[in-house]
């Protein structure tokens, strides 16, 4: 069984020598690139040749550009901030020697946020499809927060996938508002529609269901500010909607 491991990038010379060299052992390595100005290419071709600049339509676009290019029976799919451990690569090499495997599989996540790998939250385990044959799977076309859609049975693997998601505050900041933007746009798209208590209700939420129910709280304080961020992220997304829609009006 062959392997290929597809990855997006776009200025991540911090991370993306970790990634890669964690899949080195792959048949294949595809990175698909959206203009990056910084040294991505230089370390990226220090494991393949497969490198290939492209504009930016969005994250389920642009993975599906990667996608489309791999050759070998299995897929894997990995963000730049992401790494494959030794215990893991052994599990995912059982599976594609198994022939009557699922035709994709679960991964869970293990995450980090400034510094602290969470242990709830919501984030762990978060279990992400990234696994799969090829011709058994295509990422949906969503901007942002694009899913894995799998034609065929799901399997489970046991072993983390290490995502080191958030370094600082800067990182979240940056994030945050990036996302909020490209979510009240997909979201003025499919006709949804907010005004200030919206904003202010389904921030307020957000807050409690992470700090909360996901207990946050036991995440100690990178918990707490997680929780803060995700509420000023939703808070700012459903704000950007109703301004957008006045706008269009």
């Amino acid at each position: 069984m062959s392997l290929t491991v597809i990855v997006i990038t776009k200025n991540e010379e911090t991370s993306i020598d970790n990634c890669i060299s964690s899949v080195s052992w792959a048949d294949e390595i595809i990175i698909v690139d959206s203009g990056s100005t910084d040294r991505t290419e230089m370390i990226c071709r220090k494991y393949t040749d497969n490198f290939y600049t492209n504009d930016w339509p969005g994250f389920g676009p642009q993975k599906n550009r990667a996608l489309a290019l791999a050759t070998k029976e299995w897929v894997l799919s990995l963000d730049a901030d992401e790494m494959i451990s030794p215990e893991l690569r052994r599990e995912i090499e059982d599976v594609m020697t198994n022939p009557e495997t699922h035709s994709a599989f679960v991964i869970p996540r293990r995450s980090s946020y400034c510094g602290r790998f969470m242990q709830h939250s919501g984030w762990w385990p978060d279990y992400v499809t990234r696994l799969f044959r090829k011709g058994s799977a295509r990422f949906s076309d969503d901007l942002i927060h694009e899913r894995i859609m799998v034609d065929g049975s799901l399997g489970r693997l046991k072993h983390p996938i290490i995502h080191e998601a958030f370094e600082d505050m800067e990182e979240v900041l940056e994030t945050m508002n990036r996302y909020s933007t490209i979510g009240a746009k997909m979201m003025h798209e499919h006709g949804k529609r907010s005004n200030l208590s919206k904003a202010v209700l389904h921030g307020l939420w957000s807050f409690f269901q992470t700090y909360m129910v996901r207990l946050g709280f036991l995440d100690g304080r990178e918990g707490f500010m997680l929780a803060v961020s995700n509420a000023e992220g939703t808070y700012y997304r459903y704000l950007k909607l109703m301004l957008l829609t006045e706008k269009k009006q």
